[in-house]
């Protein structure tokens, strides 16, 4: 059983994936790479409390055990060092990703598993420079992991069946559906499909064909989804959003004007869901309002 934990990156989904594991009784250390992103991660764990207690019914003692189970830290060697699953969860830039795998190699145990939450990379890509490769895979989380609990599990080539068969565990310990995908694929199955989705909405947007409320409010018409694209990103995150885009549709031109205008809205601090304000304002973004579809 994988006990101790190391989640890499306290960011917007790095941040749940600690509080989810810590919650059904695991002990966690969130690892970044300085004390200004460790209090971002501190605020991000503790925002997250009001969600278990709505969404999971949590008590204030469960809330207190969780936090005694989580703690920060930037040093690698207390990160790194005698953990059972060390999770990724940093930006999506290969060499981010590189660099850290490199150090966690130098320090962890022989037994350590490595997984990867990258939306974007597939596990072969960066199995080498983890000098494990057979305890190396991609455990993929969405955002609002608590409501939304998928585990995509996805090997490479050198990945053995012990490691899928731990992480699938581990998966369902902290009250995650494992998803074990047969082979790679970018995107693994959810994000295969949905960020096409929000890809060719933010084209809409990006070329002023139209503006982002009339996309969703379109979408939720058509569909009767209680969200559109565009509040789908703000809870994705822009930066992601951003990141993964940066990687698929860089060269193409008829994307610039949606990555441009995604870039001035990440420097204004218009993140989504995580700041308050993105497309929409939270905690009541307009397409909660009844008059919305209307």
């Amino acid at each position: 059983m994988l006990t101790r934990i190391t989640v890499a990156g306290g960011g917007t989904l790095g941040s749940q994936i600690a509080y989810q594991t810590a919650f059904f009784g695991k002990q966690v250390i969130v690892y970044d790479i300085n004390d200004d992103a460790l209090n971002s991660a501190k605020n991000r764990l503790s925002a997250l409390d009001q969600h278990y207690q709505q969404d999971m019914s949590a008590t204030t003692a469960q809330l207190v055990a969780t936090h005694d189970r989580l703690s920060l830290s930037s040093d690698p060697n207390v990160a790194f060092a005698n953990r059972d699953l060390i999770i990724e969860a940093v930006p999506e830039v290969p060499e981010i990703k590189t660099n850290l795998y490199q150090q966690i190699a130098a320090i962890s145990a022989p037994q350590t598993i490595l997984a990867s939450n990258s939306s974007t990379f597939l596990p072969s890509q960066f199995a080498a420079d983890t000098g494990a490769p057979a305890q190396f895979a991609n455990l993929h989380f969405a955002n609002s992991i608590w409501k939304h609990n998928t585990a995509e599990i996805m090997g490479h080539s050198e990945t053995s069946s012990q490691t899928i068969q731990q992480l699938t565990d581990f998966a369902r310990e902290i009250h995650m559906v494992p998803i074990v995908l047969n082979k790679e694929q970018p995107g693994y199955v959810l994000n295969t499909m949905l960020t096409p989705f929000l890809e060719d909405a933010a084209y809409l947007w990006g070329n002023d064909i139209v503006d982002a409320p009339t996309v969703d409010r379109t979408w939720m018409i058509g569909t009767g989804a209680p969200e559109g694209p565009f509040g789908i990103i703000d809870k994705v995150g822009l930066r992601t959003f951003y990141s993964i885009e940066q990687q698929r549709v860089a060269d193409k031109p008829a994307y610039q004007p949606m990555l441009t205008k995604i870039k001035q809205m990440i420097d204004q601090q218009l993140l989504g869901i995580e700041t308050g304000h993105g497309f929409y304002t939270y905690p009541d973004p307009a397409y909660l309002k009844p008059n919305f579809l209307s």
